[in-house]
């Protein structure tokens, strides 16, 4: 209880360096305005969305009262209020700071993760039910229910972590999360991981397709042969069930009785993309990256289209939400490193820049719609801070 008291303080002192200072020397030339937008998001999320009871963030800003707690396992009372953010949207904040942090080497972000950032994702762990993993609403208020692809995300980020500071605890926590995660996998529609423990009744891509990637990089990361095996049967029987043959853009998810649901979603290919890329520069199959190139360009044509933005100006968008768009840019932007073709990330790009120069409202927050055209007056956290990940991107490319 104590260290967590003092969260809000050391809060407040790190976001003062924040704000004073500017980009990291070491950003590449013409990076710096992307890296000081990622920056500015960074310290301003962290500094409006603050919960200080907990050291954790609101899940909207401002905070809206129409906002409950759901997701709560079987049994509990429903519907209540909610006083801080889903493990999801809170998670973006991790990889924003470590996209920061990678992009520019700066520990200022380093400090801020470590005693601000991932204290606040420790209540979510839920170590009485096994094998533990992070559940959806923090522990304090009783079990909620846990889901295969929140903790697929964050076992990603502490690879990636683990790559930048060799501090063992978070290639532990990756491989902690990975065990629960494949807890998920069994024999129905012969592998495949389920969506949600608590409601098995899809396997869906977007828990799968992120499995291969951490696989990928654990095998990068650990040399052991068991990860990049099961990455290749993974991203095989999510190819076999969910790849729609006609554009190689990945469909949402197959319920058990074998029937498919064809909605699809930018972060879902984008997984896929960065799977096969990753699994084509260990093998060298170009099977794969046939694969992610046609994924690339499908999920193109599929999720961009000419709209109007608020200025009453007309340019390509990518029409998705905020977070989805992030997590295929992850794609694009491994795609980016075997073929230089950087013109789908170009478009992204100008989007973001779009949406920062011409959307932010009073309180300096964007919203789902980068054109503009539609405003809402609570913010989603998941929709700003994954922004922080986006222009840190973008400025390593551009």
């Amino acid at each position: 209880m104590k260290s967590r008291n003092i969260l809000p303080l050391l809060c407040g002192c790190l976001l003062g360096c924040l704000a004073c200072a500017g980009p990291a020397k070491e950003a590449k030339p013409g990076a710096g305005q992307d890296l000081a937008i990622a920056d500015s998001m960074f310290a301003h999320i962290l500094d409006k969305y603050n919960v200080e009871k907990y050291g954790l963030l609101m899940e909207t800003y401002p905070a809206n009262p129409e906002n409950k707690v759901t997701y709560l396992a079987e049994g509990s009372e429903q519907a209540r209020e909610q006083e801080v953010s889903f493990l999801w949207p809170y998670s973006g904040m991790l990889s924003g700071g470590i996209a920061l942090y990678r992009a520019t080497g700066d520990e200022r972000y380093r400090r801020i993760l470590e005693e601000r950032i991932l204290p606040g994702l420790e209540l979510y762990w839920d170590e009485l039910r096994e094998p533990a993993c992070y559940q959806s609403y923090p522990t304090f208020n009783g079990e909620s229910d846990r889901f295969y692809d929140d903790n697929d995300w964050l076992a990603i980020d502490f690879c990636e972590l683990y790559a930048l500071t060799r501090d063992e605890r978070y290639l532990d926590k990756a491989k902690r999360l990975y065990t629960y995660i494949y807890s998920g996998w069994d024999d129905t529609l012969d592998g495949g991981i389920y969506w949600c423990e608590q409601k098995r009744s899809s396997k869906n891509t977007c828990s799968n397709a992120p499995a291969a990637v951490l696989g990928m990089k654990l095998y990068a990361l650990t040399g052991e042969k068991r990860y990049l095996d099961r990455a290749k049967e993974t991203y095989a029987w999510t190819k076999e069930h969910l790849r729609d043959p006609e554009d190689g853009v990945y469909w949402d998810n197959v319920r058990l009785d074998g029937s498919v649901d064809k909605a699809k979603y930018t972060y879902n290919s984008g997984q896929m993309i960065q799977a096969g890329v990753l699994l084509y520069l260990q093998s060298g199959d170009t099977g794969y990256l046939d694969d992610a190139r046609e994924t690339a360009k499908g999920a193109f044509h599929r999720f961009t289209e000419v709209k109007t933005g608020v200025d009453g100006t007309k340019a390509r968008f990518y029409t998705a939400s905020p977070w989805f768009n992030v997590i295929l840019l992850r794609g694009l932007v491994a795609l980016y490193e075997v073929d230089k073709d950087p013109e789908f990330i170009r478009v992204m790009a100008r989007n973001a820049r779009y949406a920062w120069e011409h959307t932010r409202d009073a309180n300096g927050f964007l919203g789902s719609d980068w054109t503009g055209m539609r405003a809402k007056e609570h913010k989603w956290l998941l929709d700003n801070a994954c922004m922080v990940e986006l222009f840190a991107q973008i400025s390593a490319i551009e």
